[in-house]
């Protein structure tokens, strides 16, 4: 790889990571019971991983959504958002890379939706007790679904504008 491609995929990289960060914090919705909120940033982490793959999801979602839980007041989430986002962008970028995937990407996303509401599930059972965490499971879901949905819409305009990305 050419120190001009590296640059250019370093850029990508923290483009996404702050674009994640940004649409994490910009639309907050808390949720009571878990004393943690919805957002719009499952979209980017889904467009990093079909842009970038299976790494490319799993760094910006990790790094991305973490930044925004410190930021945002809720460190206490940070080491959870950092793994379990990270791995909605891993499983949606591997599945991506299957012929499956390449076939219907909307699947990959929501199952990668479908991983961030199970690993943030059993994050909270520790946190809250079982009671409270399945309260966050229908919020969760609906976070993931629309991210997997608008990503797919998003990055089909991407492609269809020409834009060198």
């Amino acid at each position: 790889m050419k120190n001009n491609e590296k640059v250019r995929l370093l850029v990508k990289y923290a483009l996404l990571i702050a674009m994640t960060t940004v649409m994490t914090m910009v639309i907050r919705i808390p949720t009571i019971a878990t004393n943690g909120y919805l957002n719009l940033g499952d979209m980017v982490v889904f467009v990093a991983a079909l842009l970038l793959g299976k790494k490319g999801g799993l760094i910006v979602g990790g790094l991305g959504s973490s930044f925004a839980d410190i930021l945002a007041g809720y460190t206490h989430y940070a080491p959870i958002t950092l793994i379990v986002k990270g791995l909605e962008g891993y499983i949606a970028g591997a599945i991506l890379e299957t012929r499956v995937g390449k076939r219907v990407p909307l699947l990959a996303t929501v199952i990668g939706g479908i991983w961030m509401a199970l690993g943030y599930y059993l994050a909270e059972i520790f946190m809250y007790g079982a009671k409270a965490a399945i309260v966050g499971i229908p919020g969760n879901l609906m976070q993931g679904l629309f991210g997997a949905v608008t990503s797919i819409i998003f990055f089909k305009a991407l492609k269809q504008s020409r834009i060198n990305i």
